[in-house]
């Protein structure tokens, strides 16, 4: 492997302000947001001091005001991504209204002169409506204020809950965990300038706080050239700034079910120069993870989180700042009926350095430069008795770092918005792990005459059962039996470290021609890690504004590279094609895990239709090349990548939402996925055998899911109530195909499944063991006898309803400086018992949160 080239960081890097608005010399930078800025006149030319400016967004909720200062200047920075609506308003003069995408860090200069009441001068106003955006890309903006309403379950997951919340394509997983576009986690977050590819979430990386962030724009086809690894959702987050606040900050405390204990405390201060946005949660819960049965027992965890921005403008050319993050999570491993005595347990610690650095050289250009490092260590414990532990215990120690560099020059004109960039990063791995089966019957070398395993001692191989009277079992995994502590076999020890390279350059044009957006780009990655890969990757991306109709077309093509997941690499790459348990004798076959290449093509409109509401809905389909996916071990957190053949993803996504209406704004997304996988199989720790090679449908196909969410509020601080509809039509479960499968499963898995065989239900302690009646199961579609198909005609789970509400009040006590707020929450008021997912090779069994009830008491000042 090579050291990062440095030839790379060389490259000419320029980022460009949007088209049409000109930017102030002289300007402030600030940043990941854009900036607003200029002066307010009147007709004479004398500036107007003490002159209200508003930035506002009727679909998110943005809105800020500030007041002009005696030079008669203003200035709005860390603006999120969108369309605006900025209003300027000032006693004895006419009301100046312009609408303004915010597309750029690049501050955009607009000078107002205010005409006097009563004159007939009129105001230009621009013409594209404020509800809709000229571009080819379709996402999803999620404001503030929306974070802040939503039902999120926890601190450890907000973001995640979010996510899954406000976009249509998303289909929901346990654990905070979501598949975006009918990917597993093919996931980029870029905060503030950092690009994050690992996964985010309380089991892998702990993720930042939902209170930490002003802003996330969820990008779910034609990603720019800049963005890369990771493609099938790119969140572009702005955290929140301390710069030019007076003193303001938050706390709010929780009690919930399962003896739920949460902490939020936010606090923000600045001037025109400095500033800092501090946030600090803390997060106690019985039920930490999503468990593997309804009602969670050794579920107890807790998560620590602090993150701090500062940020610095010596000049008015120059803007610095720091993101500060660091975070714990420990938690027990839930257990299911079938493991009381086990006690396995992890801790996860994560910490991220990243600085931003941007100077203006002049009202056309700008320079960007983001240093960054972040490191995960995670340690996974077993019993103090292995063979309390099953059916294996396992163990292990795992670091990730993250470290490099992002930069951007731009330039831009009337007409192009051209950026140029690179970005340079190298992980470093480190893998100790171990692993041992402890229960005779997990991988059975016998079976008895009706398929069921059989404790069959020794170490013989499966052509001395016939000898005892015993079948093979064709369920028998050979790579595990040097492994399987029952039949003298001795812990699988894995202990390796590893560096991945990464170096990147692009560049990208947004060219505006009156109604009609291009966007050019052009990427090209260079990976040298386990393995070697190199891709040039062209992107284009259109959008047309019909007038007359308020309607905006678009369509795309994206060429990109999709890097492994980084999680648990280097054992993955060490086990080869079927897994660890499909070598003959436990051999490692060094097999490391490549790049994917895909192709993924976009066609969507947005539709406004009167001023109140807005329609949104794309079409997405891509094929890509050596997919990826992760192989769990059982119910646990520790997952492993692996990679299959090729994928042949497509599916829709709709989006349909409101502006505020006196109180009361709602939206409504949907989605349909449909995600086919073609074997064989690379990587991975313990996986069916024998391998697939054919098609089949994973885990992240769903054929129908949608979130509604309603709010009011009566007046502006009076009480409130919202209310969350989820609908998910189940994915994929391959474990349960016909009746002998269901058989097979134990007391408690049947249960799980709500198995039943005529009017006999099973239960713990009492299987089903044969079956002459009609049978099903009330949590798992399990297809007709002689009808399953691995492609057409799948196991599902159970199509499910969840409702949440919550009411509350954000000024109890009527006071201006200092609120009290207090809210009541309870989420899956039905008491739905649903299942996210069942023995899924992927995620393992989880079951949706129960009815949970939580009260909040705040302050804000």
């Amino acid at each position: 492997m090579s050291p990062l080239r440095p030839a790379y960081a060389l490259a000419a890097l320029f980022f460009v302000p949007y088209v049409g608005l000109q930017s102030a010399s002289g300007s402030q930078a600030t940043g990941n947001g854009g900036t607003i800025q200029g002066s307010v006149s009147d007709p004479s030319g004398a500036v107007i001091a003490g002159a209200d400016v508003t930035l506002s967004n009727s679909v998110s909720g943005y809105n800020r005001t500030v007041k002009t200062g005696t030079d008669g200047s203003y200035r709005l920075p860390n603006i999120p991504p969108n369309q605006y609506h900025l209003q300027i308003s000032a006693a004895g003069f006419q009301t100046f209204n312009q609408d303004v995408p915010v597309r750029t860090q690049v501050p955009i200069q607009i000078n107002a002169a205010l005409s006097l009441s009563g004159s007939t001068e009129t105001v230009t106003v621009q013409a594209s409506a404020e509800v809709l955006e000229n571009v080819p890309a379709a996402h999803t903006d999620v404001d503030q204020q929306l974070l802040a309403n939503l039902p999120i379950s926890s601190n450890a997951q907000g973001l995640s809950d979010a996510i899954t919340l406000t976009s249509g394509g998303v289909v929901a997983d346990s654990n905070g965990f979501f598949h975006p576009q009918g990917d597993h986690a093919e996931t980029s977050y870029v905060v503030d300038g950092q690009p994050i590819t690992d996964q985010q979430s309380k089991t892998f990386s702990t993720q930042m706080p939902a209170n930490a962030f002003q802003s996330l724009e969820l990008t779910s086809t034609a990603p720019g050239a800049e963005y890369g690894d990771k493609t099938g959702l790119v969140v572009s987050a702005v955290t929140r700034s301390g710069l030019g606040q007076r003193p303001t900050g938050s706390l709010v405390l929780s009690y919930g079910s399962f003896g739920t204990l949460n902490e939020e405390a936010t606090f923000g201060i600045g001037s025109s120069h400095w500033g800092n946005f501090l946030v600090v949660n803390t997060d106690r819960s019985g039920r930490f993870l999503d468990s593997p049965e309804f009602t969670p027992f050794h579920d107890i965890g807790n998560n620590e989180n602090i993150f701090d921005r500062i940020d610095y403008q010596p000049g008015s050319r120059d803007s610095l700042h720091l993101n500060i993050f660091a975070a714990r999570n420990w938690f027990q491993i839930p257990n299911t009926y079938d493991q009381l005595q086990q006690d396995q347990r992890q801790q996860v610690r994560t910490f991220s350095f990243a600085l931003g650095y941007q100077h203006t050289f002049s009202p056309q250009t700008l320079l960007t430069i983001n240093p960054f490092v972040r490191q995960d260590l995670v340690g996974y414990y077993p019993s103090s008795d292995p063979f309390n532990d099953t059916p294996a215990t396992l163990s292990q120690r795992r670091r990730l770092q993250n470290w490099g560099t992002r930069v951007d020059f731009s330039f831009a004109n009337n007409i192009h918005n051209v950026k140029i960039g690179t970005q340079l990063m190298q992980y470093r791995l480190h893998e100790d792990f171990s692993f041992g089966i402890t229960d005779p019957l997990y991988n059975a070398i016998c079976a008895n005459t009706n398929g069921s395993p059989v404790a069959f001692p020794g170490d013989q191989l499966p052509n001395a059962c016939a000898a005892a009277g015993y079948i093979p079992n064709p369920g028998f995994m050979p790579g595990l039996l040097p492994f399987d502590l029952t039949r003298n076999g001795m812990l699988f020890l894995f202990n390796q470290s590893g560096r991945v390279n990464e170096e990147a350059v692009y560049a990208q044009d947004a060219i505006t021609l009156k109604n009609l957006t291009v966007n050019l780009g052009l990427r090209f990655d260079n990976y040298d890690g386990l393995s070697t890969d190199k891709l040039l990757q062209p992107r284009v991306g259109l959008s047309y504004l019909l007038k007359p109709t308020g309607t905006v077309f678009r369509a795309s093509y994206t060429r990109s590279m999709e890097t492994p997941y980084n999680e648990n690499l280097l054992l993955s790459s060490f086990t080869g094609e079927g897994g660890l348990a499909s070598q003959i004798g436990g051999e490692a076959v060094n097999q490391p895990l490549r790049p994917g290449h895909r192709n993924q093509f976009g066609l969507g409109f947005q539709q406004a239709i009167t001023k109140y509401l807005q329609f949104d809905g794309s079409y997405f389909w891509k094929f890509t090349k050596d997919a990826f996916d992760f192989d769990t071990l059982f119910n646990t957190p520790l997952a492993f990548p692996i990679s299959w053949r090729k994928s042949k993803i497509d599916g829709v996504s709709i989006r349909l939402s409101t502006i505020n209406i006196h109180g009361f704004q709602a939206y409504t997304t949907m989605g349909h996925t449909r995600a086919r996988f073609f074997g064989p199989e690379i990587g991975g720790l313990v996986f069916n055998s024998p391998l697939n090679l054919g098609v089949f449908r994973i885990d992240h196909d769903q054929a129908f899911q949608q979130t509604t969410f309603l709010r009011y509020q009566y007046g502006k601080d009076g009480p409130w109530a919202g209310f969350t509809w989820r609908f998910d039509s189940g994915e994929v479960a391959g474990a349960v195909t016909d009746l002998q499968d269901a058989l097979g499963l134990t007391a408690a898995q049947q249960a799980d499944i709500g198995f039943y065989c005529g009017n006999q239900y099973a239960a713990l302690g009492n299987p089903i063991t044969s079956c002459s009646a009609k049978y099903g199961a009330t949590r798992l579609n399990i297809p007709a006898p002689g009808t399953y198909n691995a492609d057409h005609n799948p196991p599902r789970i159970g199509a499910r309803n969840l409702f949440d509400v919550s009411i509350g009040i954000d000024n109890l006590l009527r006071r201006e400086k200092l609120k009290t707020s207090l809210k009541f929450t309870a989420v899956n008021i039905t008491n739905e018992a649903a299942l996210y997912n069942f023995l899924s090779t992927f995620s393992g069994t989880h079951w949706v949160t129960p009815r949970t009830y939580e009260v909040s008491l705040g302050w804000n000042f």
